[in-house]
């Protein structure tokens, strides 16, 4: 199991929170997802052998939201 912190811009309510942890939660090898609005960051914990890193990045990207 990997597991990672993201740097994510533009999320700022409950809303974005929502998108984003439905929306990477919802992948096939995602065990995990934490959104930390303050700070502005998202930690997953996922097999890398079901999905990519890129793949959950371009996942917050199609929700709206920059990850840097």
């Amino acid at each position: 199991m990997e597991k990672v912190t993201l740097n994510v811009e533009g999320m700022s309510c409950g809303h974005c929170v929502k998108a984003v942890e439905g929306s990477v939660g919802a992948l096939s090898g995602v065990s995990n997802v934490k959104v930390d609005l303050e700070n502005k960051k998202v930690d997953v914990e996922f097999n890398q052998a079901e999905v990519s890193l890129d793949k959950i990045k371009e996942t917050i990207d199609d929700q709206g939201y920059d990850v840097k």
